[in-house]
């Protein structure tokens, strides 16, 4: 088998929507791979550890196959397998998140005529 680009492999099971976003994890240093900071040229290979740090949580992963084409979901969940601790760590993660308030964020500007008629309504001033 052919080895494949990190930055390739990354955007092939979807960690990234492109391979710029996959290539600019790695100029970060969002991505490892065996406990060493992986540039995007780096070539992928069947049983490598991967630390891959994305806006969907941390992920350890090993990888299984090499694929440099991108292809549906079921078949990307393929070329690897995610550690037990990893999986554990993002969902109790997103419960925490889940369990947390939310908060509106305030506006920076004035309120409008119907803010105001709100805030007017809340105060008891009707």
């Amino acid at each position: 088998m052919n080895p494949v680009r990190m930055d390739k492999w990354l955007w092939a099971a979807r960690f990234f929507k492109t391979r710029t976003l996959a290539a600019r994890a790695c100029e970060l240093g969002r991505i490892q791979s065996n406990g060493q900071p992986a540039k995007a040229s780096r070539e992928v290979r069947v049983g490598d550890l991967l630390q891959v740090k994305n806006d969907g949580g941390d992920f350890q992963l090993e990888v299984l196959l090499l694929s440099e084409m991108r292809g549906p979901a079921a078949v990307a969940q393929t070329l690897y397998r995610e550690t037990e601790a990893s999986r554990e760590l993002r969902l109790k993660l997103a419960e925490e998140r889940k369990a947390m308030p939310y908060f509106e964020v305030s506006r920076e500007c004035k309120p409008s005529k119907r803010d105001r008629r709100q805030i007017d309504r809340l105060r008891g001033r009707v």
